[in-house]
């Protein structure tokens, strides 16, 4: 069955009209519309095709039609229209980002709550380093008093260092020859290519001061695990009681208490190789958790080798336009201001007669 003109208009105003209502959409409201020019018989026929196509369930026998995840997917993919901010929204995602947006150190959590305020929606933020850090450089100097500094300089141009206690029958020159000796052998090399095969080889080479490597390897290898790994925070779990889907508590509790860390923590890899928003319904969510919800996320730079990603977690009814042209808003803006703090500006806010297109 051919998926028409006609039948994606009809299916357009199907979403629309549920995800402003939550109600199942009849016929009737549908030939209401100002720009739907069809008589109720054929907007009946219509979502009768629409259902068996898979694009339209209907709940119980008399009841109106709601989108099914085929639909929604659809929705997004190819009919929903532009929503531009208005000038109010710009504004207080402006001021809320200024405002609240001092140090970056804090930006996962503050990102969070601020997405998840102004879409009320539970929300999500990330932050990491982009591709996987490795070791430029080693450096071993003596610190006196039986110990030395280890100095770990890494591909993204960080620096960690740890102090660590000299044995005593390792001197200056020792140190000099196993510093040589890990510049050779364990630099521009991934956390995994530490292997037992490379350390009992190193080992094997260092002589009076094999006793430190795996000291070392050790420490290496937390820093460049941690490098590799992002900060993640969920904010405003709770704002889904704000909508119909989960009045029923047994039911937003059970969405609720899988809005979690440990849930979500695939999401970042599903933005791995994506630019720009991404939007998942439903079944195609890698969480069972999320199986009844959709997703919509998008990613970013925030500068100094980093990138962030936020996204948010509601119904499969949610005004999808809204949101992403506000986690688009909220990514760019976010942009700008990390990477370059001291010429950020933020972008201009659209007219006052902005407005969602029908």
């Amino acid at each position: 069955m051919e998926l028409t003109e006609r039948k994606k208009k009809v299916l357009r105003s199907v979403v629309d009209l549920y995800i402003s209502t939550a109600e199942p959409v009849g016929s009737k409201a549908i030939t209401e519309l100002p720009d739907m020019k069809y008589s109720s018989a054929t907007i009946r026929n219509e979502m009768a095709d629409l259902t068996t196509m898979g694009y339209l369930e209907q709940p119980h026998t008399s009841a109106g039609r709601i989108p099914s995840a085929a639909g929604y997917r659809l929705y997004v993919d190819e009919l929903m229209a532009d929503y531009r901010l208005s000038i109010d929204e710009t504004k207080s995602i402006n001021i809320a980002i200024e405002e609240k947006m001092q140090r970056v150190d804090k930006m996962v959590e503050r990102v969070a709550k601020l997405v998840s305020q102004a879409t009320d929606l539970p929300a999500i933020s990330f932050s990491a380093r982009q591709g996987d850090a490795t070791v430029k450089r080693f450096e071993l100097l003596e610190a006196g008093a039986g110990s030395f500094i280890l100095v770990v300089m890494l591909s993204n141009d960080e620096v960690v260092n740890k102090l660590i206690k000299l044995p005593v029958n390792i001197g200056d020159t020792d140190l000099k020859l196993l510093s040589a000796l890990l510049n050779a052998t364990m630099t521009e090399l991934s956390v995994e290519e530490f292997t037992a095969g490379l350390l009992d080889r190193v080992m094997r080479s260092a002589g009076a001061a094999a006793s430190l490597v795996p000291v070392i390897v050790e420490f290496t290898t937390e820093t460049l695990r941690k490098q590799g790994s992002g900060n993640m925070a969920v904010a405003g779990q709770m704002r889904l009681l704000n909508h119909p889907e989960y009045r029923n508590i047994d039911k937003a509790q059970q969405v609720i208490s899988g809005l979690d860390e440990e849930a979500l923590s695939n999401l970042p890899a599903v933005m791995m190789n994506e630019h720009g928003t991404k939007v998942l319904v439903g079944p195609e969510n890698v969480a069972a958790e999320l199986k009844d919800t959709s997703v919509v996320m998008t990613k970013f730079d925030i500068g100094d080798g980093m990138e962030a990603m936020i996204g948010v977690v509601g119904p499969t009814r949610m005004d999808y336009a809204k949101v992403t042209a506000r986690l688009s808003y909220f990514a760019e803006s976010l942009s700008k201001v990390f990477a370059k703090p001291e010429q950020a500006q933020l972008p201009e806010p659209v007219s006052d007669e902005s407005h969602k297109e029908a």
